[in-house]
């Protein structure tokens, strides 16, 4: 098909619509031939606007059946693909609705009143009755409709042209009854009562007295008011005796100068009398039972509600991109024929609000169902030769509009639920041998028969009004973002658009969703807001290489470059991870549950490498490289851990997590905690490289100022259904290592897994410390640092506290300092704040975390130190600063021939067991290794002393930063 076949005029029949006849005077009427002129050109710029970006889309490639649908979720993606693709479908069937509604108001008012089923008993039930009719012979013809569709759409389009015609026609004869009016005005006599407009349909002599047989007796118009036939007047209408009844022009024609007054708005609330300004007129009440005489509003009007109302009269512009699938040459034809068909429909629109400004008397404009001209259309009035041309003009072209959108419909479910995008659409995706889509098409019947059963014209157009906006403004964003992105396949044949155009589309769409129904707007927000997410979480995957993925790279890479500024400060830090896994022989994940521990400590929050690394040759190994990485992401699923995998090649197991270590992580986007698994059955082992890897892996962190956590026994940490309904979370803190230890239970108090265990906190004193103030200062910290735990300060006895402890009891002075700063004065604290937020600067860094020998006396490098009590003593003599003293103070590093020291670590393992045999989980620092690599074995062993007999063990080893603070 071409331009003018399968464009032009399918957008021309799809624009024109029930509303140009049925409503398009009674909002001239209403606002006035200057307000007319700002909606419709309001309305005619968006649909201009939209066409101009959806042009720039559909001419960028090919775009197959499906049309807008298509269109926008391959240029945004499934998500709002999905989102909009529905929003058009429910627009559309909506739009059916409305078309069928308006067949019916014209059949029931205009060509067989006496068809109607409900009659009103009353004069103030007169609407409801009629709702009730629109209900019943709508639901009929949607039936009919449906089963017209289902048998054959082929009929529906040969008719299309039929339908069209008679719009064509309709038009053709409004102009042709404005030029006639010029000099031949209709007879349209309208009967005014002082300056109120009288229902015509009551009464035939607009009179209030009539001359029978040279008798003046009362007319019909008399009795009504009068309740009486003869001339008394105790029961009259104040109204009636004190005003004139007069006859005015109902259509007086363009020359008349009518249009001057119909210039401005007349705003009527519902129930108001239609009145003639500058009529003649005495302004007395009248009875409240006579208003049914008069020609009432029946609904309250503004601006806003009357742009809700026009709107869906300029939707239809996606008939042309719909059908892309049958045009010769889509690229050229959606473009000129959309634009086109827009201007056309928008010329005859301005020429149709001028003509029945110019020709109408207000009152009559004002008339919505032309109860004031004898029952008839009021566009019927002007036009020429009959008023019958356009009432069956209108009849036929509101049901061809009906059958198109049924026709419509379906087919654009059908495409969505094909996609597979949204999983409990699929059934719709299934039709008929010859692919009709038949449950579609079901579902579309039952959504259209809830507009009916909403029975009001005015109602439903501004539902679908919605619907229709929503998705034009979603076409403009598509076509705002493809451009702005400068994405490389964006090179539409169509040059005549621009981004800003695009946005002052997008910008009117919302604002005319705001202006004619607010809650409708936000309504359909909320509709198109649950499918986006719904698609989100539940639909299938789909890369269709979509514009909003080049706008999440891009403000990623702008998030990126923004975080390369510096550090983190210390109230940002949270731990960054990067989890080493070991893989078996199969590539199977040998300790699943390390990924367990890293979801809940994390809880989706911030960043989570998954490393591993594979023994081999890169050239030979690769394929092996890429089957681990996809089994590692598939157990990421699982564990519902959110992250990134990254599996290296290397010639040693050693090199390769070196190399993780270093080169994860993008920029400011770099792991600063490295979690590690405690290398079981190592004693057993022949091959010493196991723990040599992990003790290797320790000093690597170490010298890459990283924090390092080791679960010991992890298979037995809790899975992510389990529950802890009660127990304890027990931290021993021996070194200040940066706050670590008190982080760390914090956050894996945020998952539900560990919620509701309470945090206790241990630390180690000396028989001659004074405990009792250990104690309150540490419950101090813990207070101004806002973490609820109990504090308990376990005494060892001076014998039980040999050089391991007693190096740590040592450490204790830096955290006994830190306490301290709880009882300084204000001016003090002040001064200490400044401290505590650079406490991370290196030289401090270095001194608290380094694993050096003492740099004081130079020893030989084979031999280990041994701490005493005169030696750290002498030392603390001989450094006057506290900074230097720390540097020797942890090298903790057990040797061959220091028993004493296993000693202790037997000691201490007694206490701990003691308290915290049966804590969910026991949090301890862990200790450096040595720097000469004679003395790992002990280093091992003395790991494994100190943790034994503990269920559950997390040993954790400070970066060297602060990473808590008191300050806000």
């Amino acid at each position: 098909m071409g331009t003018l076949m399968g464009v032009y005029l399918p957008c021309m029949q799809n624009i024109f619509g029930v509303i140009l006849f049925l409503r398009l005077t009674w909002m001239v009427g209403m606002a006035g031939v200057l307000q007319s002129f700002l909606i419709v050109l309001l309305c005619c710029c968006c649909t201009m606007l939209t066409t101009i970006s959806m042009s720039a889309i559909a001419t960028n490639g090919v775009v197959p059946a499906g049309g807008s649908y298509f269109m926008i979720s391959r240029s945004l993606g499934p998500e709002f693909g999905g989102a909009v693709g529905l929003c058009f479908y429910l627009g559309t069937t909506f739009a059916g609705a409305m078309y069928i509604l308006g067949a019916i108001e014209i059949l029931l008012t205009y060509i067989v009143p006496q068809a109607a089923i409900f009659h009103p008993s009353g004069a103030h039930d007169a609407s409801s009755a009629m709702l009730n009719n629109m209900r019943v012979y709508g639901t009929v013809f949607l039936i009919l409709m449906a089963v017209v569709v289902f048998v054959g759409v082929k009929y529906v389009n040969k008719f299309a042209s039929l339908f069209l015609a008679c719009v064509v026609i309709s038009i053709l004869s409004i102009y042709a009854g404005a030029i006639k009016s010029i000099f031949d005005p209709p007879e349209f006599p309208i009967c005014m009562l002082g300056n109120r407009t009288l229902s015509r349909d009551q009464f035939d002599v607009c009179a209030k007295t009539i001359v029978k047989d040279n008798i003046t007796v009362a007319s019909k118009l008399w009795e009504l008011f009068c309740h009486s036939t003869n001339l008394t007047t105790e029961n009259c209408d104040e109204y009636f005796l004190m005003n004139n009844v007069s006859e005015i022009a109902g259509i007086p024609g363009a020359a008349s100068g009518i249009l001057k007054d119909n210039l401005w708005s007349n705003y009527l609330e519902k129930g108001e009398i239609l009145e003639k300004a500058h009529h003649p007129s005495v302004d007395v009440a009248g009875q409240k039972n006579n208003l049914h005489l008069y020609v009432l509003s029946d609904i309250a009007t503004s601006f806003m509600v009357l742009v809700g109302i026009f709107f869906p009269s300029v939707t239809g512009i996606m008939a042309g991109s719909n059908r892309s699938g049958d045009l010769k040459d889509a690229q050229k034809s959606i473009p000129v024929g959309t634009i086109l068909a827009i201007v056309t429909t928008s010329l005859v629109y301005f020429s149709c609000v001028l003509l029945f400004g110019a020709c109408i008397e207000g009152v009559v404009l004002r008339d919505k169902y032309g109860d004031a001209v004898n029952k008839n259309l009021v566009v019927g009035t002007l036009s020429w030769p009959s008023p019958w041309v356009i009432v069956i003009g209108s009849f036929f072209s509101t049901c061809g509009a009906g059958l198109q959108s049924l026709t419509g419909a379906p087919r654009l479910l059908q495409a969505i639920a094909k996609d597979n995008i949204i999983p409990f659409l699929w059934v719709f995706g299934h039709g008929k041998a010859n692919g009709e889509p038949t449950w579609a098409l079901l579902l579309t019947a039952l959504i259209a028969e809830l507009g009916i059963l909403i029975a009001s014209l005015d109602m439903v157009a501004p539902i679908l009004s919605m619907f229709f906006l929503m998705c034009y403004l979603f076409v403009n964003l598509a076509c705002a973002v493809q451009t702005l992105l400068r994405t490389p396949n964006w090179r539409p044949r169509f040059k005549y658009y621009h981004w800003a155009l695009s946005f002052l589309g997008m910008s009117i769409c919302l604002a005319l969703m705001f202006i004619s129904s607010w809650y409708y707007a936000l309504v359909a927000m909320l509709i198109a807001g649950m499918i986006y997410k719904y698609i989100e979480y539940q639909g299938a995957e789909k890369e269709w290489g979509d514009g909003i993925r080049g706008l999440s790279l891009s403000a990623a890479r702008y998030a990126l470059l923004r975080l390369e500024e510096g550090p983190p400060h210390t109230k940002n830090w949270r731990p960054q991870l990067l989890v080493l896994l070991k893989l078996d022989e199969d590539l199977h994940v040998k300790y699943p549950r390390l990924l367990t521990f890293a979801s809940q400590l994390k809880a989706g929050k911030g960043l989570t490498i998954i490393g591993s690394v594979i023994q081999g040759n890169f050239l030979e190994t690769y394929g092996e490289a890429q089957a681990a990485e996809q089994t590692i992401k598939n157990m990421m699923d699982i564990e519902k851990v959110k992250g990134f995998c990254q599996v290296v090649v290397a010639n040693k197991v050693r090199e390769g997590i070196a190399h993780l270590i270093q080169s994860c992580g993008l920029g400011g986007m770099k792991h600063n905690t490295v979690v590690l698994g405690w290398p079981y059955g190592w004693r057993q082992s022949e091959d010493p490289r196991s723990w040599k890897t992990f003790i290797g892996t320790v000093r690597c962190t170490t010298a890459a100022h990283l924090a390092l956590l080791v679960p010991k026994n992890v298979s037995f940490y809790p899975s992510n259904h389990e529950r802890y309904n009660e127990g304890n979370i027990d931290v021993w803190w021996i070194v200040h290592d940066g706050g670590m230890l008190m982080l760390l239970p914090f956050l894996l108090k945020q998952h539900k897994v560990w919620r509701k265990c309470k945090m206790r906190i241990f630390t180690v004193a000396q028989m001659d410390d004074n405990s009792i103030q250990m104690k309150k200062d540490l419950a101090t910290f813990l207070y101004q640092l806002r973490i609820e735990a109990e504090v308990e300060v376990v005494e060892m006895h001076n014998s039980d506290i040999s050089a391991y402890t007693y190096e740590r009891t040592l450490m204790m002075e830096q955290r006994s300092q830190m306490l301290r700063q709880m009882r300084l004065t204000k001016t003090e604290r002040e001064r200490e704040a400044q401290l505590v937020k650079d406490r991370h600067s290196i030289a401090r860094l270095e001194s608290l975390y380094s694993d050096e020998e003492d740099e004081g006396d130079p020893v030989p490098e084979n031999i280990q130190m041994t701490w005493t009590k005169e030696k750290c003593d002498a030392e603390k003599r001989n450094r006057g600063s506290a900074v230097g003293s720390f540097r020797d103070l942890i090298s903790i590093k057990p040797n061959q021939s220091n028993v004493r020291r296993m000693h202790t670590a037997v000691k201490l393992n007694e206490v701990i067991v003691n308290r915290s045999h049966d804590a969910r989980l026991v949090l301890l620092n862990m200790p450096g290794p040595p720097k000469n690599t004679d003395g790992d074995e002990n280093y091992m062993e003395f790991l494994e002393v100190l943790t034994e007999g503990l269920e559950r063990v997390l040993l954790v080893r400070g970066g060297g930063r602060e990473v808590i603070t008191i300050y806000s």
